[in-house]
Formats: C-alpha cells, structure tokens, sequence
C-alpha cells in the first residue's frame, strides 16, 4: 500500500451503476477493488439482466450530474457528442403539473438526457480502466466472512461451472440492487436487521425508445424532456419523453393500476389518453423503433440497516441494496452518486488516521439520514393513493404542493425554485421560504 492509497482490497457486489460509481470512489483509496457481477458483463456491456429498469427512461438530476461530472472529468461532454442534450431544465421541458403546464423559462438549472444503456456502458469502460479495478463477471456473492474480531473480512462466491471460493477483502460493499440476500447473510451470522419499510407504488412502467428528427427539423417539437406526473386521486395516467442519444426518443408511460400496453396500437392510444399530446404526436411520427419493455416491480422499499445494533466493521450497502424509490420520482441515480460522495467524504477523513475501523456503522446512520429526504418525497406521494394509508405527512404533503403548483403556473420564481428542490440542487425546506409560503397560503385562502 501507498500512502495515497493506505488500504489494501475492497470488494464491491454488483457492476451496475451504484456499484460502479462505488468503485471509483474507493479506487482512490484502495490498491485494489474487485467488482463482483453475476451478470456476464465486460468494458462494452449497458444494460444487462441484473438491471431491469435498464430500458425505460431515466433521468439524471442536477445533482447528480454535478457529482459524476467529479468523478469522471468530460462524462458530459462525452455523452453530448453522443447526441444526448445537455439544456436548461425549464426552457427544455414542457411539463404538465396537475393544475396546468410549468412555465417554459430559464431556470439555471441545467440538466442531460440519455439512456442508462449509453450511461452505464460509459461509466464501466472508465471504471474498468482504472488500474486499480479488477472485474469478476458471471460471479455471485454466496455470504461474509468475519474474522476473529466479529469484523467482515471478505464474501464466498460462487462463479458459473467452478468451485466455491473465499475472496479476502478489507472492505466489502453490498451494490448488488433491490434482490439484496445481504439481509440472509447478516441472519447467518446470527444478526437481526429490523422489517423492511415497503410503501407500494402500484404503478407500471412500459417503455420504448425510437427515432428523433434532428433539431434543425421541422417536425423537431422544440423541447428535450415533455411530462405529465400522476397525481392522487385524479390523474392515474402519466408519460414522460426524453430527447436521448443518437437522435432518438426514450417514452416511458405509466399508470396506477393500470398498464400501458406493450403491442404498438395499444402503447399508441394510451399516449394519446395523456392530457400532454406531444408523447403520441412524436410516436405517431416513428420510423424506426427498438423493443417494447414494463416494469411492474416499483414499490418503495428501505432496509433499515442504520437502526441493526451490531452492525459489523468493515461492511457497507449502498444504493438499491438499501433503497429503492418509485421510478417515477428520478432520484435514484442521483441519490446512489451522493451516497458516493459521502462515502469518499468518510474515506478521506478515516484515510488521514489510517484505520476503517469505526467507519460502517457510521456510513449506514449517516446514509439514513441522506435518504430521509428522498424517502420522504416518494411515499407521501405513493401514500395519497391509499385510503387507508394516508399519513397526516402526506396528507399535509398533498394539500400543500397542490397549491403551490396553481402559484407555480403563474410564477416563474417559484417554478425555478421548485425545480432547484426536484433536481436535488437546494432542499425541501427552499419551498416553504416565506416568500413561498406566503403566495401558497394567500392563494389557499382566496379560495376559501
């Protein structure tokens, strides 16, 4: 080891993007990083099995975008002369709240589109060149090992046609997804993780990516992103279109109990049901499409590995294997950067003293606390869909952003500053300024 360098191994379970943003923080800190990936993956694989959202669109926060733009210098560029657009959130998106569309205007919040195909390909061909990165694909975690001590100090795998095999490790990252067994492995170590917090979406996704007139053309819409959000109790069919790479469109649909077709006559008359037509109006204009996929399984899920009182040293989860939010709300991308950057924040301080020890317990509580927000955002509004399951927080959550959309139709500063909160860029609280509050409050009370 290198005094740049004070650790030996870390072994990350999962290559998908967690597990690959992981790594190339602990590539700073580590002399090696084994990535262990059940999928048969190398340097040229995006999507894969192990990653079912793969297909339909996502979208990277500000945030977030700030945050890999650090950790991999010219990722945007990169991706931009892929053809993915990099635009300001507000003059590029035509989004339709539930109480009117946004104002279209410049935000300074400035954002890219692509697919996690293009994105993640890009990130593994980075991470897999760093010298310090070794990839294990077609591999599966089995369980821990724990040394002496009670300290984790290695996995058992289990590669396709081979033998079982210990790999040793000074740290090991759980970022193998929402099919975690870290919760079976910590019980056959005789350690109880607290019940998982489950808050069901109840939406399905169905997808397709096609075709995009250049911008120069005149059947170009004039807009990157178009939206229409679901809502409680009303609005139980929503859409969103991303302008991606390669001059193509990404069109995810969705609804609340309720799924969008997969055969083409049937995805083009649920787009045209939307209260936003250009979804449709682009997808009648399709000349050349790729395979229709849906995603059923979008419920809210948190592992409470924060609230395990003998979390063991030398173990970390990170990403879907702790979190998974509803898709519908875009944050887990760049929640999982952020929880790299905590993670690189942790690993400098405990790097000046040399030791780990001490550092996993105090990620998980302070990834929890990360996650407060996020979680927050996405089960008070899953929430409202129940009946039965409606929490005065969500209930108030509801009442509120309710009104502050009819302001936000009209005023351009609260859009810009409701849009800076959506893209992680400035919190929750920003929105309940007096300023706000007060347009919020007035306007509720003229109702009346």
């Amino acid at each position: 080891m290198s005094t740049d360098r004070p650790w030996g191994t870390a072994v990350v379970i999962g290559g998908s993007y967690a597990g690959l943003v992981t790594a190339r923080v602990l590539s700073d800190f580590f002399a090696q990083v084994v990535l262990v990936e059940r999928d048969a993956v190398d340097e040229d694989t995006g999507v894969h099995p192990g990653a079912p959202q793969g297909y339909h669109a996502h979208a990277m926060l500000a945030k977030g975008g700030e945050i890999l733009e650090r950790l991999f210098p010219g990722l945007r560029e990169e991706l931009r002369q892929a053809g993915a657009p990099v635009f300001d959130y507000g003059e590029g998106s035509d989004f339709l709240l539930p109480v009117g569309l946004a104002p279209r205007v410049r935000t300074g919040v400035r954002i890219q589109t692509f697919t996690r195909d293009e994105l993640e390909r890009r990130l593994r061909r980075k991470v897999l060149a760093l010298p310090q990165v070794r990839l294990m694909p077609s591999t599966q975690g089995t369980g821990l090992l724990r040394d002496s001590s009670g300290r984790v100090s290695g996995v058992t795998c289990r590669s396709q046609g081979a033998e079982p095999f210990e790999l040793a490790a000074d740290l090991v990252v759980d970022a193998s997804g929402r099919s975690s067994s870290l919760a079976d492995w910590l019980a056959a170590l005789g350690i109880t993780v607290p019940p998982k917090r489950t808050v069901k979406a109840k939406v399905t996704y169905t997808s397709m990516t096609f075709d995009r007139p250049d911008e120069s053309d005149p059947g170009h819409p004039g807009f990157q992103v178009a939206y229409q959000m679901l809502s409680a109790p009303r609005v139980r069919r929503g859409g969103v279109l991303f302008a991606v790479e390669r001059n193509r469109w990404t069109c995810s649909l969705f609804g609340f109990e309720d799924q969008p077709p997969t055969d083409d006559e049937g995805y083009l008359a649920f787009a045209a049901s939307l209260d936003i037509p250009h979804l449709a109006k682009q997808l009648s204009r399709r000349t050349v499409q790729e395979a229709t996929h849906r995603y059923t399984n979008a419920d809210n899920q948190w592992r409470p590995y924060h609230a395990v009182r003998d979390w063991p040293d030398r173990l970390i989860a990170v990403g879907d294997a702790v979190c998974v939010f509803n898709p519908v709300y875009a944050q887990g991308q760049t929640v999982a950067a952020m929880e790299a950057q905590l993670l690189q924040g942790m690993l400098e301080r405990h790097g000046a003293s040399g030791h780990l020890d001490g550092l996993a317990g105090q990620f998980q509580k302070k990834l929890a606390r990360l996650l407060l927000g996020p979680w927050a955002l996405s089960t008070n509004a899953d929430l409202m869909w129940n009946p039965d399951g409606r929490t005065l927080a969500a209930r108030f959550a509801h009442w509120y952003n309710t009104r502050l959309f009819e302001v936000a139709v009209k005023d351009a500063a609260v859009w810009a500053r409701f849009v800076r909160v959506v893209n992680m860029l400035a919190s929750p609280a920003a929105l309940f300024h007096p300023a706000v509050a007060l347009k919020v409050l007035t306007g509720a009370s003229a109702r009346r």
